[in-house]
C-alpha cells in the first residue's frame, strides 16, 4: 500500500481496536487525534502488534510494525529496529508515552536526523532510559492534555510545555432530537477500584437506577460492584460498542465519574485521571456531568455550571448530586447544554489539531481547511 511520506507520525505502543487488554483510552485518544490531523496534513499513525500490515482509515495511513521485541516480556512497551525507518520518513514525530523505550529511540532518532519530536504522556509505561535519567530534554515541546498532566509531570514552569487538551467527535456524541431526565445514572469507563464506581452504587437511592458500562478489567472488583449492587437497578454492561454507548449516553439523566485516588481495596492512584474522556463524550451528548473532585476532573466541569462536582469517597455528596439532577429536570437540562456548548468551544477534535499543529510549527500547513472542517463538525 502505497502513501505520500507523511508530514507527522503519531506513535504509540498498542493499535485501538486490536483488543489483548491494553486498549482503553489512550488509544484511543490517538487514533482520534491522528484521524482528524489526517484531514488537514499527510499523517501517519506508527504502532506495534504481532504481524506488519498497512490499512487506511480515510486520509490517516495505518502502519503496523510487527515482530516486536517486548521490552523485558512488558506487552505495553514494544520497540523495533523498523521504527527508525519511520522516523526518518517524516517531519514531525508525536510520540505518545514518554516512558516507553520505542519513544525514546524515536526521540534520540529524531534528534540526530533533525527532525523535529514532541510527546504527549497518557500515562502507563515500562522499563525504559528516563527511568534512570530525564528524557524531557529530547522532546521540543511536551504537549499535555490536562493542566494536572503538566503539574504532575513537573513541567507547570517549562516552557516548552504546552496545553493540548482533549477532543470529542460532537457529530457522533450529540444529544437526542427529544429526551427527558427520566433516565438512568451512567457510568463509562473501564471496571478498576480507582474509578470509584463502588462509590456510585452506594450513593444510589432505591428511586434510582443507573448503567455501568466498560470492559471489566479487575474481575475481583466487578464481582463485589455485583454484590453490592444486590437489591438496586443497576445494569453492568461490557460489550458495548460505540453505536451502544452514544444511545446509553441520549437515554441517561447523567453522566457520572467518582473517581478516587484512596480505593475500596486500601490501594492508592496517584494519578487516576489525567483528562476524563467519557465526561467529554457525555457533555457532547447534552449531559450535565458529576465528578469528583480529582485530579484533572475539576478542570473539565464548571460546579453548577455544566456539572456538580462532589468529593472523592463520600457517597452521600454524591447522592445528593444524584438527586438534584433527578429532582430539577428543567436546570439539569439548561446544565446538559451548557455542558455540550463547553465541549464545542474547548474539547473538539479540530481545535486539538491546531494547537498541535502550532505547537509543531506547522500552522501554515492547515490554511483554511481546520477552520472549515471544525464548522462541518459542530
Amino acid at each position: 500500500m502505497s502513501q505520500e511520506s507523511p508530514t507527522v507520525i503519531h506513535l504509540v505502543p498498542a493499535l485501538f481496536g486490536d483488543g489483548g487488554g491494553l486498549i482503553g483510552g489512550a488509544e484511543r485518544y490517538v487514533m482520534e487525534l491522528a484521524r482528524h490531523m489526517a484531514d488537514v496534513v499527510p499523517t501517519r499513525l506508527v504502532t506495534f502488534g504481532s504481524e506488519s500490515r498497512e490499512e487506511q482509515l480515510g486520509s490517516l495511513h495505518v502502519r503496523v510494525i510487527g515482530g516486536a521485541w517486548h521490552v523485558r516480556g512488558q506487552r505495553s512497551n514494544p520497540v523495533s529496529p523498523g521504527l527508525i525507518r519511520e522516523v526518518l520518513g517524516a517531519q514531525v514525530i508525536h510520540c505518545h508515552q514518554q516512558h516507553v523505550v520505542a519513544s525514546s529511540l524515536a526521540a534520540i532518532t529524531s534528534r540526530l536526523a533533525g527532525r523535529r519530536v514532541f510527546c504527549t504522556d497518557l500515562g502507563g509505561g515500562g522499563w525504559d532510559l528516563s527511568a534512570f535519567v530525564s528524557t524531557d530534554r529530547l522532546y521540543h515541546g511536551h504537549l499535555h492534555i490536562s493542566e494536572y498532566s503538566r503539574k504532575v509531570a513537573g513541567h507547570e514552569t517549562v516552557s516548552r510545555a504546552h496545553l493540548i487538551w482533549g477532543g470529542v467527535d460532537t457529530v457522533k456524541f450529540s444529544p437526542a432530537s427529544s429526551r427527558t431526565f427520566g433516565g438512568p445514572v451512567l457510568f463509562v469507563g473501564r471496571v478498576l477500584p480507582h474509578k470509584g464506581i463502588d462509590v456510585l452504587i452506594r450513593a444510589l437511592r432505591p428511586d434510582a437506577a443507573a448503567q455501568v458500562i466498560g470492559p471489566a478489567i479487575d474481575r475481583r472488583y466487578l464481582a463485589d460492584l455485583v454484590h453490592m449492587a444486590e437489591g438496586k437497578a443497576v445494569a453492568f454492561r461490557h460489550d458495548c460498542d460505540d453505536v451502544a454507548v452514544v444511545e446509553a449516553y441520549r437515554q441517561a439523566s447523567c453522566i457520572v465519574l467518582p473517581s478516587v485516588y484512596h480505593d475500596v481495596y486500601g490501594g492508592h492512584t496517584k494519578v487516576p485521571e489525567l483528562l476524563g474522556q467519557t465526561l467529554l463524550e457525555g457533555m457532547a451528548c447534552g449531559l450535565p456531568a458529576i465528578c469528583s473532585s480529582v485530579a484533572s476532573l475539576p478542570e473539565i466541569v464548571e460546579h453548577e455550571v455544566t456539572g456538580l462536582i462532589v468529593p472523592p469517597n463520600d457517597p452521600d455528596a454524591l447522592a445528593a448530586a444524584v438527586a438534584w439532577v433527578r429532582e430539577h429536570p428543567a436546570a439539569a437540562r439548561k446544565m446538559g447544554e451548557r455542558a455540550r456548548a463547553s465541549v464545542l468551544t474547548r474539547f473538539t477534535w479540530p481545535a486539538v489539531v491546531r494547537r498541535c499543529l502550532d505547537f509543531y510549527g506547522l500552522s501554515s500547513a492547515r490554511e483554511v481547511r481546520t477552520t472549515t472542517l471544525e464548522q462541518m463538525r459542530v
